[in-house]
């Protein structure tokens, strides 16, 4: 009942009333990272794979084994208070089961799971891959938040119609949110508008804000794998100033 509670209250959180108020969600790597965002007023976090594969000394892209992956999620999940959901890539090549009770387990409030694979770099056949979503849904009930993020804008043709037709594919098999990731931001009031689903807008260094990306439509901001970039970059920094050079 618990982890049904906060799904609830995570989904909730979706539904915007200020078009300039988009929920924003740092994506963190661990439990310093959540630990930190929590205590700024951030009421979820997000992780973030790519940074959490760093962290563990990977790559991106589907090398992270799933059991750490699902362990990393957990150590931040006891490490705050607020709900967090996890970027879980591809699904590990779990069955979709086992993905929802690894979620469950860790603690998570919800997950994104990609329509491409990692390591060809290619779209799945949407019609497909929303069956597999269907399974996880299914599965999840009303116990996570599935976002469902949408790869045509970073392996296939990139256009509105196509991430349109993807979305509505998944939004039909059960996803809570979806997410074209990395949708040029004068696009996204087309795809808001075709879409009857919370949409997920990745904010970029120098782009548009979380505000502004809320404006055109998005009623969840997040970061992808940004953040950590940024901590890494301060952390070369101080090297330079510990070692004089």
């Amino acid at each position: 009942m618990q982890a049904l509670t906060r799904a609830e209250d995570f989904r909730c959180m979706h539904e915007r009333t200020e078009p300039g108020d988009p929920l924003v969600i740092p994506n963190v790597w661990d439990a310093v990272s959540a630990r930190a965002f929590e205590a700024a007023g951030f009421p979820v976090l997000a992780t973030s794979s790519a940074a959490v594969a760093a962290v563990l000394g990977y790559e991106d892209g589907g090398h992270t084994p799933a059991d750490e992956m699902f362990a990393a999620i957990a150590r931040i999940v006891r490490a705050v208070d607020v709900p967090v959901t996890a970027d879980i890539e591809a699904g590990y090549g779990l069955a979709p089961g086992e993905i929802v009770e690894r979620l469950l387990e860790a603690g998570a409030v919800g997950c994104n799971l990609e329509d491409s694979d990692p390591l060809t770099g290619q779209v799945k056949d949407p019609t497909q891959h929303a069956d597999w979503l269907a399974e996880v849904s299914v599965a999840a009930g009303d116990r996570l938040v599935l976002n469902a993020r949408i790869d045509t804008f970073l392996f296939g043709d990139r256009s509105v119609e196509t991430a349109v037709k993807c979305a509505r594919l998944y939004v039909e098999a059960g996803a809570d949110v979806v997410f074209p990731i990395l949708a040029p931001a004068e696009l996204l009031p087309d795809i808001a508008e075709c879409i009857k689903r919370p949409v997920n807008a990745l904010c970029l260094p120098g782009g548009p804000t979380p505000a502004e990306l809320g404006t055109l439509g998005a009623s969840r901001v997040t970061f992808g794998h940004t953040l950590h970039a940024r901590a890494t970059t301060a952390i070369q920094d101080l090297i330079k100033q510990v070692s004089g050079r």
